[in-house]
C-alpha cells in the first residue's frame, strides 16, 4: 500500500499564544519532520488590505494543538487572525541593517506596502 500524502485544513496553536491557520501537511527537511502551514491569500475588506499567500513550517515542540477545519472555517481564521510572513518591525529592522552600498528600499508608516 502506498504512502498516503497527510493534508487537512486546520488551526494550529503555537506555544507563546499564536494561532495560525491554513492547510495543513508534512513536511522533512534535512531528515527532520515539520509541520506545513499553507496560508491562502487574504482579500481587502473595507477595514483591512489584502495579504498574500505564504507557507510557515514548525518543529513539532512548537504547537501546542492542532484543530482541524474544513475549509470555509480555516479561511475564516485566516481572515481573523490576518497572520503576515514577516512584521513590519523585523523588515525595517533588516532594511536598516544592510550593509553600506546595498541598495536601499524606504518604508513609510503611512503608506505600507502590505
Amino acid at each position: 500500500m502506498a504512502d498516503q500524502k497527510f493534508e487537512q485544513w486546520a488551526l494550529v496553536e503555537l506555544f507563546g499564544h499564536q494561532r495560525i491557520a491554513g492547510r495543513v501537511s508534512e513536511l522533512t527537511i534535512g531528515g527532520q519532520s515539520l509541520v506545513r502551514v499553507d496560508i491562502p491569500e487574504c482579500e481587502a475588506t473595507d477595514d483591512e488590505p489584502a495579504l498574500q499567500a505564504f507557507t510557515k513550517a514548525f518543529g513539532n515542540g512548537a504547537i501546542y494543538a492542532i484543530t482541524f477545519l474544513d475549509e470555509a472555517a480555516a479561511r475564516m481564521y485566516v481572515r481573523q487572525l490576518r497572520i503576515q510572513p514577516i512584521s513590519t518591525w523585523e523588515l525595517k529592522r533588516a532594511l536598516r541593517d544592510l550593509p553600506a552600498g546595498a541598495p536601499q528600499l524606504e518604508l513609510s508608516d503611512e503608506n505600507p506596502p502590505y
